[in-house]
């Protein structure tokens, strides 16, 4: 039977996201022009002030996140050295894409390429010139910008959660700069400034959201559009993203964003096959060349030259949108991601999501276009323009089985939105409990309540578009943080290298042991409980030893036995402000080498023999040898050997 879980409840953080999110709510409420008005205003003035300086941080992240993964920094793992990832890549892919940007995908899959089409930055509308632009600008606002805004947050914070040992929150991310004060008032404020920013962003896609739903429904089944069944769908909505949040990660929030994925797979592949499929084909590869051939240039295009509306309506409003989720979707991605290197993150976060996202543009985007530009539909791109939350289903119209491409995009808007919701709530539930996703099941329905409540109210009271428009306002002061964040990071990765060059793995060659003794040792294939005695015996007194001559030296070290979750005895050596010392000993289960010693050692079936050793980990993880059998002398010289390593290292950092 699992413990049940503790109450983790960060008071310092909870309560003030508590108070500070009702104020917010309630003045978006109650004075829905006032607050719209002023956040307005200040988002204007981030474009027309700050417009550059969007430009040149998403540019300054997205080299960061390729330096990161085309140098040896690539090699470093989010989390020990000796770890597996935990999710595979196709379920890591599924939750990776669904919290996202799943959902903007149905949105803006149809009405964004054809309002581009129609009303292009530069040039004249409507034209094959003006068709290709589209496409370009589309890719350009959903592809690999998008996800390196993302990529960074979860780099930095699964870097210093799973491998440094700090809480999995926001907070985290400054300690390159802060250092432990990330555990005082400072620390409190960027995660009740995170939480804020979570809740608001995903209650107002939500709010928008059952608008899309509720349009599609009236659409297909000619539901109403009224309030009521727009607050019914916000309770249905709620209700699911509850259910699988009080399920956990894998049960819940894991199974939903595979069922999504398999549901988008088909729509697209749907699509793909009734719409112009070898043309749709043609133009994915002709707009991906296109992509990449503009990439630069789009990147730093300000339009200086040929000043017009259009790039803070759409470009510095796509930043500051990705911006403003990053702490969200970046936590989130984070918290899937434990056992990757930096370079399969980075490869993985960013290539295969974009891929995806630009191969659903075209194939929903030209098709669209087609229909407009060369078989006379114009009506579709007068409905786009006028409403684009019914685009998509107006769009199904021109193809066969438009009934069931409808539905389907129904239900993947529905899960998209649950899958939003409830990763959200795992975030914030996370961000309130020191980092910890295990806590009890009222903080769980707490935080989602929280994001569907927040929605409701501000839809009846119409301050969705204001506390939309604060959302990406917050962007501003988080791009500071990230700025810093990036140079602490790579501040840290240049200490990991430099340990790794400094420490060099050990073998049991090095142990001075002789050649007979090894070779006996080779076929020696101890229980658990032989190990686990060997750790009691002959590890710990060896440790205890170890730390003793320290201490005479003024050197402060702790020998800790941990049986109950690791099964391990580690000697903990400290140096103030410095990073300190690790060495343990665990005990681990391996498979036998093969069938044939299995037989031979246990003469019977090999098929599920397998044997324990003491491997010997450090503060970076597993070092991939065994010291079973080992004399406690032998122990303390390795211990000794990898301890003059680590002050090597540390004096280098001081170099």
């Amino acid at each position: 039977m699992s413990e049940k879980p503790r109450s983790t409840l960060d008071p310092a953080v909870f309560y003030p996201a508590s108070a500070f999110l009702l104020f917010t709510v309630m003045m978006a409420a109650i004075w829905p022009a006032d607050t719209g008005s002023f956040f307005q205003l200040l988002q204007n003035a981030i474009v027309t002030y700050g417009s550059w300086y969007y430009v040149l941080v998403v540019a300054i992240i997205l080299t960061s996140v390729t330096v990161f993964a085309v140098t040896r920094y690539g090699e470093i793992k989010l989390g020990p050295d000796h770890i597996e990832p935990d999710y595979s890549f196709v379920s890591w892919f599924a939750m990776m894409f669904s919290a996202g940007m799943g959902i903007g995908l149905m949105f803006f899959g149809v009405s964004e390429p054809v309002m581009h089409f129609l009303s292009p930055p530069l040039g004249e509308p409507g034209t094959v010139a003006a068709a290709r632009e589209a496409l370009r600008l589309t890719f350009f606002h959903w592809g690999i910008h998008a996800w390196a805004m993302y990529a960074i947050v979860a780099l930095i914070l699964a870097y210093f959660g799973y491998r440094r040992g700090l809480p999995l929150t926001i907070r985290s991310a400054l300690y390159p700069i802060f250092g432990d004060r990330i555990y005082g008032p400072l620390g409190s404020f960027v995660d009740v400034f995170a939480i804020l920013s979570t809740i608001t962003g995903v209650a107002t896609s939500l709010g928008f959201g059952v608008l899309q739903i509720n349009s599609g429904l009236n659409y297909l089944f000619d539901l109403n559009v009224s309030v009521g069944v727009q607050m019914a769908l916000i309770i249905g909505t709620t209700i699911i993203a509850t259910g699988s949040v009080v399920m956990g990660l894998d049960a819940g929030i894991k199974r939903l964003s595979e069922i999504n994925i398999i549901f988008a797979v088909l729509l697209l592949i749907g699509v793909l096959s009734f719409g112009p499929t070898v043309l749709l084909l043609q133009v994915f590869v002709q707009n991906t060349g296109d992509y990449l051939t503009d990439f630069v240039s789009k990147t730093f295009n300000l339009y200086a030259y040929t000043p017009t509306d259009w790039l803070g309506g759409w470009t510095i409003f796509y930043w500051g949108w990705w911006l403003s989720w990053a702490p969200f979707v970046g936590l989130f991605i984070a918290r899937i991601s434990r056992g990757r290197t930096i370079r399969e993150f980075v490869l993985g976060a960013l290539l295969g999501p974009a891929a995806f996202t630009l191969l659903w543009m075209t194939v929903f985007g030209n098709s669209a276009i087609e229909l407009i530009l060369n078989q006379g539909q114009s009506s579709l791109g007068a409905m786009v323009q006028e409403d684009p939350s019914v685009a998509l289903f107006q769009f199904f119209e021109y193809l066969p089985g438009a009934q069931m491409l409808s539905f389907i995009a129904i239900v993947m808007v529905v899960v998209f939105f649950v899958t939003s919701a409830d990763s959200g709530a795992m975030v914030v539930n996370m961000m309130s409990s020191h980092g910890n996703d295990n806590t009890p099941v009222w903080q769980r329905v707490y935080w989602t309540s929280a994001i569907g409540i927040t929605a409701a109210i501000l839809l009846l009271a119409g301050g969705l578009p204001s506390l939309q428009t604060a959302a990406i306002a917050t962007a501003l002061p988080f791009s500071f943080v990230m700025l810093f964040a990036i140079w602490g990071f790579l501040r840290a990765l240049q200490q990991d290298t430099t340990k790794q060059d400094a420490l060099s793995v050990q073998t049991v060659a090095d142990s001075n042991i002789p050649w007979q003794e090894r070779l006996n040792n080779l076929f020696q294939f101890p229980t658990e409980d032989t190990v686990t005695q060997f750790q009691s015996t002959v590890v710990k007194p060896a440790f205890e030893e170890f730390a003793h001559e320290l201490g005479l030296k003024g050197i402060s070290a702790n020998v800790i036995v941990d049986a109950e979750k690791t099964n391990s005895v580690r000697i903990e050596v400290f140096h103030g402000g410095e990073m300190d010392f690790v060495y343990e000993v665990n005990a681990g289960e391996r498979a036998l080498p093969d069938d044939a010693i299995a037989v031979s050692t246990s003469g019977g079936d090999a098929d599920e023999q397998n044997y324990w050793r003491a491997e010997v980990h450090l503060a970076e993880g597993g070092q991939d040898y065994d010291v079973m059998g080992w004399t406690g002398e032998q122990i303390v010289n390795d211990v000794l050997d990898q301890y003059e390593r680590h002050l090597n290292f540390l004096n280098s950092l001081r170099q």
